[in-house]
């Protein structure tokens, strides 16, 4: 005789939002309850892609003794959350901090982050929900812009459209960069950071402060900050954190 399966098996954090949310709005039905019905209809584990092709009718049929006393219109907002529906905002938070305005002046660079929540540099290129715009000089690092890519593109057209969204900035940090990415935004004049785990973006560019404050920069970034006289190269295919 096999082994129960363990409703509180751990579970991925957007299935478990899901889950929790879903939950929440019934009220008289726990998680506990949701996560054993759910194995029930489709078995372990509870993944995403599966509570997509999760049908309505099935689910309120199977579970008609949980549903007994919720009403209709509650179960429904139930269900569209364990679709996933409007939990975006809950999943890729964007910062807190408020947008600053540009500010133009001498030593002040742009850099981008590739974001997926709040002030932090935590995804891939390719993938993240948006990039955070900082200005940063010797003195100051300022979020002023937020950017989302577009999601209804042609595959053959992401990579260009997501550089271009760059086009004003120095550097892009991102904690992955595929070899055609990186080629898109070095053609545009960006030099592509790699960082090795998720880190909070402004600690990230207080780096970058720590080489503007020096009398000599790298040739590469004075060339970027309209200083060629300081040394002109043809830029970088890829470079490190520790490059910097």
């Amino acid at each position: 005789m096999s082994a129960p399966a363990n409703p509180l098996r751990p579970l991925q954090r957007e299935v478990a939002l899901r889950i929790g949310l879903a939950s929440k709005e019934l009220r008289t039905v726990t998680s506990e309850k949701l996560i054993t019905l759910l194995i029930q209809i489709m078995g372990e584990p509870i993944t995403a892609s599966k509570l997509n092709k999760l049908r309505a009718k099935k689910f309120r049929e199977i579970g008609k003794d949980l549903f007994a006393d919720i009403e209709q219109s509650r179960f429904e907002t139930a269900f569209a959350l364990l679709k996933g529906r409007g939990i975006k905002h809950l999943l890729h938070p964007k910062p807190d901090n408020q947008i600053n305005d540009f500010c133009d002046g001498v030593g002040m660079i742009l850099i981008a982050c590739a974001s997926n929540s709040g002030e932090t540099i935590d995804a891939d290129f390719s993938q993240c929900q948006r990039y955070l715009i900082y200005q940063v000089s010797a003195q100051s690092i300022r979020l002023i812009d937020i950017r989302e890519p577009r999601n209804n593109i042609d595959r053959s057209e992401k990579l260009q459209s997501r550089a271009g969204l760059l086009k004003d900035c120095v550097l892009v940090y991102a904690t992955s960069i595929g070899a055609r990415a990186a080629a898109k935004v070095v053609s545009l004049g960006i030099h592509p950071v790699a960082i090795d785990v998720r880190a909070d973006a402004t600690q990230a560019l207080s780096k970058v402060q720590d080489v503007l404050a020096k009398n000599s920069l790298p040739p590469w970034l004075a060339k970027a900050m309209g200083k060629p006289e300081q040394g002109v190269t043809n830029g970088c295919k890829y470079l490190q954190e520790e490059t910097l």
